[in-house]
């Protein structure tokens, strides 16, 4: 069972050993609590339950302060060894997701590292060797180094719905409590390399198939299942005969020649070196599980350590920040229940079917009844890309209402138009529901280039019009522009936000300016790249600069996958409004999107296109020298007006925005991050360099000269 319901039962259903239910414990906490993270006690039958409960926060996670307590647990287990011990989370969300991320920030170099890092090796092998059966019990997430206390265990018993994972990866790091050496002796070597070399995390039923876990239950048989693991009754499950081969450090060695190829396919080595790290460990180490973890932590405190993971750890809070811009200390309750769309195409049925999963009632408004209709079967397809199943799927689709007449207006918290990009009829639309909304109801445009003070003028109350601004593909990207506007109303603005955020997206407020914030910055680079193509540079090679650089991929695709009509009307907006020396659209260009060339949606553009992928060859040329800062330089100074206009309020959120908007390279830590380390004199005397050789567009903005990175861009 998933969803709001699932959440709301979840503390009453909790088995809790002799705290009871989730309200016993914290009044039992109220009237003595030894620990502030932990709560300890022995039942009837003499087995010790261990509550993980991080004082102050909402999930679990290994603080210093956590893993200092719980060696004073371990040792007050000392005199009197209980029958078993009993480790799960008194927190109703997750088990424990990992490191106390914040602390990284405290560790200046690798000896520090290796300090804080040996005392909680030595613990969590405290915890390991305990002579009592250790058990413990996961429901939700199990993370980095949550996970990494439960492989300490002797049994993993897993809730229906649980989820595993080492995510250390994607912040430069593997994994440092001992999960290099303790998770490929437990399930198949390759599938644990592959666990902790994409971070990707592994679900309940999976788990149990691979041996991560030795039983997964209902909560209501958790008990049954505890005393089957106490009495020896239940099978411990241990490496299979797949882990035989790879005790050879040859086959190790041979094998770890496809990862690196694989990892390199995902992230180039130069970039990112923690894959390359964990795969070196694995291959010199894997037979001899001491030998591993003492390499581990010395190979974990020198990535730690490196410009990559620093930059990472940053973008990790980036995310955060992102985030904190739709929570609200509101105690009212604001969340939009049922919301509106207006035009399912391309965007609209996308973003219906992505708030359909999330829980919303959505109403759906097109005048063309099979447009609907299509956006209900990709829903479908989202629905089976989340592997929901046919229960799961049914109760998405319930939620999806065809309404041909329009009357959802009404009943809508939210109400969202998501029609092409033609100001005329926009206001058509607004002016028309706009007297249905009931009360209180938010009015919100789809818009990527219309400025909402044009939008605004038509309307009888300017004040509850908001731009929520989704970017293709809806369902994979994690950015949305939150509009503002000089006479929104707060609480408008507020909610818009906090609705952003209650669909799992990350919201940036940004001020309706021209091409807003992401499309600002990004148009420079695609613009730049037309002007290499038109200079014959091919295509494949413009790209390849690109995606060597750290892009997920280059210019001339990515201009395909928003559509070449877009990035046309967007530039031509742009070079309007904003930059009279960007260069004019090439006459063939043109010519393409009148063919009805325009790019992956037609299957031809700048690229042939198949089965969702542009067909290359290799480059017949190089790109010129200059062809990265030619690229990558017009962006950071779009980025650098922004900063400097205040479409933006700070550089990082405008950092956080490019990175899960566009997926500017993240091991930089975002464009104007990546400008102060390479030097904002570097950058000022290149772009005058490019300005004497190709024009006017690469003339420095003025706020490299006024000093605005310094406060805001430092970690």
């Amino acid at each position: 069972m998933t969803g709001p319901v699932y959440s709301a039962l979840k503390d009453r259903h909790m088995e809790l050993g002799p705290f009871g239910n989730a309200t016993q414990l914290l009044h039992r906490s109220a009237i003595h609590k030894r620990w502030n993270n932990w709560h300890l006690a022995r039942d009837a039958s003499d087995v010790a339950w261990l509550l993980l409960d991080k004082a102050g926060a909402s999930a679990n996670v290994l603080s210093e302060e956590v893993l200092r307590e719980l060696g004073e647990v371990i040792e007050s287990l000392q005199d009197e060894m209980p029958r078993a011990l009993v480790i799960r989370s008194a927190k109703p969300g997750s088990f424990c997701v990992g490191a106390d991320i914040s602390e990284f920030r405290q560790l200046h170099n690798e000896r520090d590292v290796i300090n804080k890092l040996s005392d909680a090796h030595i613990l969590i092998q405290q915890l390991a060797d305990l002579p009592c059966p250790t058990i413990a019990v996961i429901h939700g997430a199990a993370l980095g180094g949550g996970l990494e206390l439960a492989l300490c265990c002797d049994y993993r018993l897993a809730i229906h719905g649980a989820s595993f994972g080492l995510p250390e990866i994607l912040l430069g790091l593997h994994p440092g409590l001992g999960g290099t050496a303790r998770l490929p002796a437990l399930i198949p070597p390759l599938d644990a390399m592959q666990m902790m070399l994409t971070g990707k995390n592994t679900y309940d039923r999976k788990a149990l198939s691979l041996g991560l876990i030795d039983r997964l239950v209902e909560e209501r048989h958790l008990a049954g299942a505890l005393e089957d693991a106490i009495n020896g009754k239940l099978h411990r499950r241990h490496s299979d005969w797949r882990a035989q081969p790879f005790l050879y450090a040859w086959v190790r060695q041979l094998v770890g020649r496809r990862m690196r190829a694989e990892a390199a396919k995902q992230a180039l080595p130069q970039h990112y070196p923690a894959p390359e790290a964990l795969i070196s460990l694995w291959e010199k180490h894997a037979g001899n599980p001491g030998s591993m973890i003492h390499a581990e932590l010395l190979s974990f405190a020198k990535l730690l350590n490196t410009q990559t993971s620093r930059n990472l750890v940053r973008v990790f809070f980036l995310r955060e920040k992102l985030k904190e811009q739709g929570k609200s200390k509101s105690l009212s309750n604001d969340a939009i229940k049922h919301l509106h769309v207006i035009g399912t195409g391309a965007m609209g049925g996308d973003i219906a079917g992505w708030c359909a999963l999330q829980g919303l009632r959505v109403s759906l408004h097109d005048t063309r009844p099979e447009s609907i209709a299509e956006a209900i079967g990709n829903a479908t397809k989202l629905c089976e890309n989340k592997h929901l199943s046919s229960a799961e799927t049914r109760d998405v689709l319930d939620r999806l209402i065809p309404d041909p007449d329009n009357s959802g207006v009404e009943q809508a918290d939210l109400v969202l138009e998501a029609v092409p990009e033609d100001l005329e009829l926009k206001l058509k639309i607004h002016t028309a529901i706009e007297p249905r909304l009931k009360p209180g109801a938010i009015l919100a445009t789809n818009t990527s280039s219309i400025l909402l003070e044009d939008l605004r003028g038509e309307l009888s109350d300017p004040t509850r019009l908001v731009g929520i601004h989704f970017f293709n593909p809806v369902a994979k990207m994690q950015l949305v522009e939150v509009v503002n506007h000089s006479v929104i109303n707060a609480t408008i603005f507020r909610r818009a936000r906090q609705f952003v955020d209650q669909i799992g997206k990350l919201p940036v407020p940004v001020a309706s300016a021209p091409g807003f914030l992401v499309n600002r910055a990004l148009t420079p680079y695609l613009v730049e790249a037309i002007c290499l193509l038109d200079e014959g540079v091919p295509a494949e090679a413009i790209d390849k600069v690109a995606i060597d650089f750290g892009m997920p991929m280059g210019p001339i695709e990515l201009a395909d996958q928003v559509g070449l009509d877009v990035c046309i009307d967007v530039a031509d907006m742009l070079r309007e409004r904003v930059n009279a020396h960007q260069p004019e659209t090439p006459e063939w260009l043109r010519s393409k999107v009148e063919k009805g060339h325009l790019g992956r949606k037609t299957g031809k553009g700048l690229y042939i296109w198949s089965e969702g992928k542009p067909k290359k060859r290799s480059p017949r040329k190089p790109a010129p020298k200059d062809t990265l800062d030619r690229l990558i330089l017009p962006m950071l100074n779009a980025c650098m007006a922004c900063l400097r206009e205040e479409v933006v309020a700070d550089a990082e959120l405008l950092d956080g925005a490019m990175i899960f908007a566009t997926g500017f390279a993240p091991f930089t830590g975002g464009p104007l991050h990546y400008a102060q380390q390479r030097g904002v004199d570097e950058v000022i005397k290149r772009l005058h360099d490019l300005q004497e050789d190709h024009g006017e567009r690469f003339a420095p903005d003025p706020g490299w000269s006024e000093g605005l990175l310094e406060p805001s861009t430092q970690d």
